[in-house]
């Protein structure tokens, strides 16, 4: 085991996660003029890369791997950002400001930026780990998918999901018989409406899934070591030789938890990313943050990972930067563009603008007359107007948003 010099002057900003998160921590302590060293620590073996394309473009084939690295080496070494690769972070020694690393050796820190993303929930069933059963969350995920679909003939997903459902348009698109097991009674039950799960649900049929609801799955079937089907508990049964688990994610927040910070589904953070040490901060898909009335808030977004990010940066630097903007979410499926801004908990009106009939038209979300969420299919110009509206608390009325003629953009001036 070997120990790095600790002396304060080399101490520096380390930062556990190399993703979007972690990246934008370090580039940011660059751009707010921090000039000591940055050591960005990533536990996969590959260089910073786009997550979203996973389950769409990359799959597809349309997204070469190339086009997902976020930075070139070269400009990582022109910032002074010290990546390591394959470096897992294993224990934090708070009083001592350093972290142990899988290979034994520890690093010091001036600030501490835990950006360690979460992991895919498993499923919960005898015959998980038999070959040709998939989750998606990396780079490594998405190309033994692609790699899988070439020989594929059914395939299955658990879980209507954004991820869920993102897979099985990939997969019409590649012919394949593909069936969906959602066990809500509608899909994307978690984030959309009724009125949106039942476009879904006719979008995909239209494409030939077979979209499966209230479908509980107690069986995997193998054969010669490989899934072969599924059972449900009505006793259907469903052929699959590929079969993903999109059943969602868990936070990544044992090594905070195993310190001594606060976690509660996720690392606990306020609105400018602090942890409940002031010199370890968090941000992205790990943290949970702690709203103003007392109640936490998950948001698993590429949004709240790079304003989350902002604002751990410069709170390492002693200084205040909350994250306030209206939260924003997409999913690409087929040619359907789902934009979401806001959040639609405890809304009691709901007004269309546009006709569904067109695939071009939005949902606005009102609680006690105030304007706070928007869901646009295919319609940019209404998600982008929205977003800046609830930034600066405008509420258009009801009859407004429900009007087309009517011109939302405005009420900006």
């Amino acid at each position: 085991m070997s120990v790095v010099d600790g002396s304060p002057a080399s101490r520096g900003m380390l930062i556990v996660g190399a993703g979007l998160a972690g990246l934008t921590v370090a580039e940011t302590l660059r751009v707010e003029g921090y000039a000591g060293s940055i050591t960005l620590l990533g536990a996969e073996p590959h260089a910073p890369y786009q997550r979203p394309p996973l389950s769409k473009g990359f799959l597809l084939g349309d997204t070469p791997e190339a086009q997902l690295n976020m930075r070139p080496a070269e400009v990582l070494v022109k910032k002074e950002i010290d990546l390591r690769v394959g470096a897992g972070a294993t224990a934090i020694d708070r009083a001592a400001k350093r972290v142990e690393l899988a290979d034994g050796s520890w690093l010091p820190y001036e600030g501490l930026a835990l950006c360690t993303g979460a992991r895919l929930r498993p499923l919960p069933l005898p015959g998980a780990g038999l070959a040709g059963i998939f989750g998606l969350r990396s780079l490594d995920d998405s190309k033994a998918i692609k790699a899988a679909l070439e020989t594929a003939h059914n395939v299955v997903i658990i879980g209507g999901g954004f991820i869920g459902l993102e897979v099985a348009a990939v997969a019409r698109k590649n012919d394949k018989q593909v069936t969906v097991l959602e066990a809500a009674e509608r899909l994307m039950a978690r984030v959309v409406p009724p009125a949106i799960s039942s476009f879904y649900l006719d979008l995909h049929t239209r494409h030939g899934v077979d979209l499966v609801l209230d479908a509980m799955v107690e069986e995997l079937v193998g054969k010669d070591g490989r899934i072969a089907a599924l059972r449900t508990g009505d006793g259907r049964e469903f052929a699959a030789d590929l079969l993903l688990v999109g059943i969602g994610v868990i936070p990544n927040a044992e090594l905070a938890q195993a310190s001594g910070l606060e976690v509660a589904n996720g690392i606990v953070v306020d609105a400018c990313s602090r942890t409940s040490d002031p010199a370890i901060v968090a941000a992205g898909d790990c943290t949970a943050r702690r709203l103003p009335d007392g109640r936490l808030r998950r948001l698993e977004s590429v949004q709240n990972a790079l304003e989350q990010a902002k604002s751990a940066a410069v709170a390492l630097l002693g200084r205040e930067r909350p994250f306030t903007a209206t939260p924003w979410f997409w999913s690409d499926q087929y040619d359907i563009k789902l934009q979401m801004a806001g959040l639609n908990a405890g809304f009691d009106q709901v007004v269309t603008r546009g006709d569904p009939a067109t695939h071009k038209f939005s949902c606005y979300y009102y609680r006690a007359g105030e304007l706070i969420a928007i869901d646009s299919i295919n319609q940019s110009p209404d998600h982008l107007t929205g977003r800046k509206l609830m930034d600066k608390g405008i509420s258009p009325t009801p009859q407004q948003a429900a009007d087309p003629a009517c011109d939302l953009a405005a009420l900006l001036a």
